[in-house]
């Protein structure tokens, strides 16, 4: 026998006592969202994958995934990781996308001030003691050796290869020190 509420009037169901649902069409465009989420996180390379923190569910679907290389499996696998990821906050992970993208503000501050950086080592030698301090594993000689190229290319107006690549290694010193 199925219990019958007695006290229920539809005269008094109004608008504002429903609960509020998503609708089918929100609900898969979330859906989507998600799968697009997952696709992008196909894309990345072992590196830049290892350094966003998720479940170790997600990460051997990811893992997965990426070996597939017919269309239906990879198709299937994607599907499989958005359900994996209705079930975690996606921000986080957004967020770490984003950084690797460059597309956040806070990749965007640091890649600007990685670059008043190298200007300041190139303006002062001296700059190079603060690099010291933050990151003992600094190698002075290279990075002296490529402060005088990237004047050199300067004053001569020749390509900036060594400007590019002090400002790789101030990167990858800053990534060092973070971890």
């Amino acid at each position: 026998m199925i219990p019958v509420d007695t006290d229920y009037d539809p005269e008094d169901d109004t608008e504002e006592l429903r609960p509020e649902r998503p609708s089918k069409s929100q609900l898969k465009r979330e859906m989507d969202a998600l799968q697009a989420l997952g696709a992008r996180l196909i894309e990345l390379g072992k590196e830049r994958l290892a350094k966003i923190d998720m479940p170790d569910e997600l990460r051997e679907a990811v893992r997965d995934a990426q070996r597939f290389t017919k269309h239906e499996a990879r198709r299937r696998q994607l599907q499989y990781i958005g359900r994996l990821m209705r079930n975690l906050d996606p921000a986080p992970i957004q967020a770490a996308i984003d950084e690797v993208d460059g597309i956040s503000a806070a990749a965007n501050a640091r890649m600007h001030a990685l670059e008043r950086l190298r200007e300041r080592l190139l303006e002062d030698e001296s700059v190079l003691n603060e690099i010291g301090r933050r990151n003992a594993a600094a190698d002075f000689q290279h990075l002296r050796q490529l402060r005088r190229n990237a004047l050199k290319e300067r004053a001569e107006h020749k390509p900036p290869r060594a400007f590019r690549e002090l400002f790789r290694v101030l990167r990858e010193l800053e990534d060092q020190a973070d971890d």
